[in-house]
């Protein structure tokens, strides 16, 4: 019987180990530092952020925080009139003169909107909006009541009631509750349910009783507002960033005036090279001042040299220098330069158009936050009400839930290229009449009805004019082209010798 045969596991291990430069030996693991430049602590990095900071979004943006940015941009808005300008272009752009409301197309619906325009031109719905808008660019947020006047005509008695945002506030700027932030108290999900609205504004004449509020529910209150970090619950100005620029502005355009001014004046120094024994004791005093008349030729002793002061400032360059800052400080607010400056002088058409693109799709988000924010909310109380009031049925709120917000648009430039594009979207089927009036502001069924009014009352106007006459009855030639008997008539081109015809 043979011997057992011995294992070879070992041997191959020994061997594929030498094969391969297998390591069985444990390796020692090394830590990999990673970083970036802009998180090093270098000197320069230190300096550059040193104010930086961890707080939360409520914890930066505290009650006084708020109030100094607040009265800084109200300050600039009241003495710089580009501020003015920026905010106002900002409120007419997004608002305009009014918002058309469009329910659908049946005669009822339209009998509701005609109901809720009369209603916004009797509480001065339009110009409030554009009051909010105003004042979300500068002090951040806007805040606005709605309740019940009385002396409101028409059947809905619903009003508005804008408050500036230092009247909401906690009775203590310091308050701990885990509910309750600068004047807004919420639910467990987040969802404010009620607002401190103080009886008088801080600022007010009227004494002790500045502290007293009330606490309102949420579904009386709005609060239009640009939260740019999570969890924030309060605004702050949108022109913050280019505060600094604003002050830099007016003190650059101050400075700049100072010294064409001092240039403008006479005002000189007297120069010598004498020695001190040969100066005339008269002129010998630093600080003497001779009066210089006008339209003169005046003398000087002998050595003496009359050197006139200069502006120094590099005026050449400040027509430059307001144009590059006032374009940072547009920027902030995603506004084009052109209409920050109110001057177009060094735009042609396709860089206008160009630069506008990104500030009209600025202001389409802009007015989508005001739609959810404030005008879907008072188009909901007041409805409530009008249902109430004239009886409208289920099938009538379920028909006017399904609304549109129509903005007025704003004119083109070239008022041919763009009729000319739009017959031909109206050619191929792109653009539809409802489209087509939405983009101005304007109703299409009822903009459609007045068109068929006004051509029926034309064509009676024409016929009973022609019947007056002695005339039969013919066509209203309305928009047809018709040439003047006193117009030349243009002879066709005869083909020369040699062409065919």
């Amino acid at each position: 019987m043979a011997a057992p045969r011995k294992s070879t596991t070992p041997r191959r291990a020994a061997v594929a180990r030498r094969v391969f430069d297998v390591d069985t030996a444990p390796r020692k693991r090394i830590a990999v530092k990673g970083s970036y430049d802009n998180a090093r602590h270098t000197d320069e990095n230190e300096k550059l952020w040193q104010f930086v900071d961890s707080l939360s979004a409520a914890a930066a943006n505290t009650p006084q925080v708020r109030q100094i940015v607040r009265n800084r941009a109200r300050y600039e808005t009241a003495n710089n009139s580009y501020a003015a300008g920026i905010v106002e272009t900002l409120a007419n752009d997004t608002v305009g003169p009014v918002v058309q409301l469009q329910l659908g197309d049946s005669e009822r619906a339209q009998a509701v909107e005609r109901d809720f325009e009369r209603w916004a031109a009797s509480v001065g719905l339009w110009q409030k909006v554009r009051t909010m808008r105003r004042a979300k660019a500068v002090d951040g947020e806007a805040f606005a009541q709605m309740f019940t006047n009385p002396l409101v005509p028409g059947p809905v008695k619903l009003d508005l009631r804008v408050v500036e945002c230092d009247q909401i506030e906690s009775w203590y700027s310091n308050v701990t509750r885990d509910d309750e932030i600068d004047g807004i108290r919420f639910d467990q999900y987040g969802n404010p349910v009620m607002y401190r609205m103080l009886k008088f504004h801080p600022g007010d004449h009227r004494g002790l009783s500045q502290l007293a509020g009330d606490w309102i529910p949420a579904k009386f209150m709005l609060h239009y507002f640009r939260p740019t970090r999570p969890g924030q619950v309060r605004g702050i100005s949108e022109i913050l960033p280019a505060l600094g620029l604003f002050g830099q502005l007016r003190r650059y355009t101050a400075a700049v005036i100072e010294a064409a001014q001092r240039a403008a004046e006479i005002s000189a120094v007297m120069q010598t090279d004498l020695l001190p024994d040969q100066i005339a004791a008269e002129l010998a005093d630093p600080l003497t001042t001779i009066d210089i008349e006008r339209n003169t030729i005046m003398s000087l002793p002998e050595g003496w040299k009359l050197a006139q002061l200069k502006a120094e400032q590099p005026t050449t360059t400040y027509a430059m220098f307001k144009a590059e800052i006032l374009n940072e400080i547009a920027r902030s607010v995603n506004m084009p330069y052109n209409v920050a400056a109110c001057n177009s002088s060094g735009y042609n058409y396709a860089s206008g158009r160009l630069d506008h693109q990104t500030y009209d799709r600025s202001i389409d988000v802009e007015r989508g936050d005001l739609r959810m924010a404030v005008l879907d909310r008072i188009l909901a109380s007041w409805m409530d009400e009008y249902a109430a009031r004239k009886g409208l049925t289920a099938d009538d709120r379920a028909e006017f839930a399904d609304h549109e917000w129509h903005f007025a648009g704003r004119g083109h430039v070239d008022p041919n290229k763009e009729a000319n594009a739009d017959n031909v979207r109206f050619g191929n089927g792109s653009l539809t009449m409802a489209a087509y009036y939405a983009k101005q502001g304007k109703d299409w069924k009822r903009e459609s009805a007045q068109f068929i009014r006004e051509r029926i009352a034309e064509e009676m106007e024409w016929n009973k004019a022609r019947e007056v006459a002695g005339l039969p009855p013919a066509p209203y030639p309305r928009g047809q082209q018709q040439q003047s008997p006193a117009a030349p008539q243009e002879e066709p081109e005869q083909p020369e010798e040699g062409e065919e015809q």
